[in-house]
């Protein structure tokens, strides 16, 4: 069905629908054996190509001639020693781009065999209930996660649109450009010649509440479409030809940016604010500092520039010194003589005279510490010592006999190695704070940000001492196994909760079951406003969402099943309610969260430029025998089996 209407969405409809019984709830738990069974198939494909085309140089070729040269001379003499030393560096980056070849091939074909089984489609998936399509988006989903961090991580980032084209998890067109961000991943597609910015988000998926759905739509972008930075677009939206999203506009679900033009001609929209909405060139002018004239050519560049050219071969270069010479002259005269004594009587600035407080930065979280002192970090040298030792120690015991079992085996061998070298990081940094610890036990409150005080000092000596250890962990093949990091250095903290490419700060936070922080989101349980540090105690209690590039500020308290949505911020020592929804900067109460409780097959559709909305039903995804557990319409049948 299908209702137009000018005005906005109301939540009254959807609490008509809410049942006055409890929902039936199932706690769905991942499969970590299934995705870790995935994850060693695409990491040991990825490795055992380069691991034979490296180790057959370097004891074939490397050894022999460079390093078992008879004199030091002769590697710089020799025509062999020379070429194998040269050859080094091309063989490194052969090795590397075989790799990612390999870990397109082997996710390329696990994604296909997943897409056979249960194809990606558009509609709802429920999360309070097992379900073979919610299963598999998971595994979806995990799978590609470790191609994209090796991909945008990596020395050659742009080759991430040719990976999700290759796995065919998206659609990116030729000349497109996507910045590092934490989603654009799957289920989009995206036209020619775009920009997408940095910390910009096209999200196919949107999680609604620990119980509630899963909206899983496909986003599409057509060509030359601008996101400048720290956008973000909802599932089921669509952007038109040539529209520019000015920083942070951003808007929900199943949204529609932008019209096609008329007669062939290009119809130009620019759009801003939260949610976004569209901007008028008077508007647009007044925002960029920009003139009719910059507007007009902009949307007509390419007359523009044929006419500049025509324009610079017409004038001479005398008639151009006489416009600059003449418009100099106007400018003097229309300066009026007050502006003139204001100016006077304006001091100049002594540079000398700034001191570095003057200087300084006057707000950071703990990630960005303007003040450190270069004292901290010597107590990285024998953390990475005593870690190093370890993994060289298993390297040499592993290489001392060199044969076929040698390449074979050498994935695992440097899995190993790695995390060798990181649980060693783990242990002697939880041994250097235990010690710290027992000089200055952590404490709440509001202390002085200065050097000299003694909370302020061992504060940025823990900071600085648990961000390398979780620093290898997220960049690590498993990232998502940072909680162990967490655990070990005291947070409260069970495996059941997760932080999907979130920031954290590693003390003072106290997570219940089942607590979802979304990508990009920030829980800071300390901070420096001015001159002063506040630690204040950050607690999630159970079944608790946080959304994507959401910021949590200290103090902060979450009661049961609530759910603070994305691009949100809460306050100093904000109490939010159990069982509601809360959305902003800062965060308010929006409405009540029974995700798991309303009619599920509807969705809205909004046009920004029209300002109208469509109402329509959707599929909604799960397994036959859990229908009863479902509330969808009875008079349309729009269950698909998962």
């Amino acid at each position: 069905m299908a209702i137009e209407s000018k005005a906005e969405v109301s939540t009254e409809s959807e609490d008509s629908e809410d049942s006055e019984e409890e929902p039936v709830i199932e706690e769905v738990k991942m499969q970590y054996d299934i995705y870790m069974l995935l994850f060693f198939i695409i990491y040991y494909v990825s490795w055992i190509g380069p691991s034979f085309i490296f180790m057959s140089y370097f004891m074939m070729v490397f050894r022999e001639y460079f390093l078992e040269a008879p004199t030091f001379i002769a590697i710089f003499t020799e025509l062999n020693p020379l070429l194998a030393l040269l050859l080094m560096p091309l063989i490194i980056i052969l090795c590397y781009l075989v790799r990612l070849l390999f870990i397109g091939v082997s996710t390329k074909i696990i994604w296909a065999i997943t897409e056979k089984i249960s194809p990606t489609k558009d509609g709802i998936i429920p999360r309070n209930i097992k379900s073979k399509a919610a299963d598999y988006y998971h595994i979806r989903s995990f799978i590609l996660k470790y191609g994209k961090s090796i991909f945008t991580k990596g020395i050659f980032p742009w080759l991430s649109n040719w990976f999700y084209n290759f796995v065919k998890a998206s659609k990116i067109g030729k000349g497109t450009t996507i910045e590092e961000s934490l989603v654009n991943d799957k289920y989009i597609t995206i036209g020619k010649n775009c920009y997408i910015g940095v910390n910009s988000a096209l999200s196919s998926h949107v999680v609604e509440g620990i119980f509630g759905n899963i909206s899983y739509f496909e986003v599409k972008a057509k060509d030359n479409i601008t996101m400048a930075g720290m956008n973000a677009v909802g599932p089921g939206s669509e952007i038109n030809d040539n529209s520019f999203l000015l920083p942070l506009a951003s808007g929900q679900k199943h949204i529609k940016i932008g019209k096609q033009g008329e007669d062939g001609k290009k119809n130009f929209g620019y759009y801003f604010g939260l949610p976004l909405r569209k901007i008028f060139k008077r508007k647009l002018k007044d925002y960029l500092g920009l003139s009719p004239e910059d507007l007009e050519r902009n949307e007509n560049l390419e007359e523009a520039i044929i006419a500049m050219k025509n324009e610079r071969k017409s004038k001479t270069k005398e008639k151009r010194v006489k416009n600059i010479e003449r418009e100099d002259v106007e400018d003097l005269e229309n300066t009026s003589v007050d502006d003139t004594k204001d100016q006077r009587k304006e001091e100049p600035i002594d540079i000398n005279s700034l001191t570095k407080e003057d200087l300084a930065v006057d707000f950071t979280t703990s990630s960005a510490i303007s003040r450190i002192n270069i004292k901290f970090l010597a107590v990285y040298i024998p953390i990475f010592w005593l870690s190093g030792l370890m993994a060289a120690i298993f390297w040499y015991e592993y290489t001392k006999i060199f044969g076929l079992s040698t390449i074979l085996f050498l994935p695992f061998a440097l899995f190993f190695m790695i995390y060798i070298f990181i649980i060693g990081v783990l242990f002697f940094s939880k041994l250097l704070l235990i010690f710290i610890n027992l000089l200055h036990k952590p404490r709440e409150g509001v202390f002085l940000a200065e050097i000299g005080d003694k909370d302020y000092e061992f504060w940025m000596l823990r900071t600085e001492l648990k961000k390398i250890a979780l620093w290898f962990l997220r960049n690590s093949p498993l990232p998502w196994i940072d909680v162990i990091a967490f655990r070990w250095f005291g947070i409260r903290m069970d495996f059941s909760s997760h932080l999907n490419d979130a920031w954290c700060d590693a003390e003072f936070v106290d997570f219940g079951r089942n607590v979802l922080v979304g990508q990009g989101a920030t829980v800071m349980s300390s901070m420096v406003v001015g001159k002063y540090l506040i630690i204040k105690r950050v607690i999630f209690e159970d079944y608790v969402l946080v959304g994507g590039q959401t910021t949590i500020a200290p103090g902060t308290i979450i009661r049961h099943d609530g759910f603070i949505g994305a691009l949100s911020t809460t306050t100093l020592n904000q109490v939010l309610e159990p069982n509601w929804i809360y959305f902003g900067i800062p965060a308010i109460k929006l409405k009540k969260n029974k995700y798991a409780a309303i009619r599920r097959d509807i969705i809205t559709k909004r046009s920004v430029d029209d300002e109208t909305k469509i109402v329509e039903t959707t599929d909604v995804h799960f397994d036959d025998d859990k229908k009863e557990f479902i509330k969808i319409g009875d008079s349309e049948d729009k269950h698909v089996n998962s």
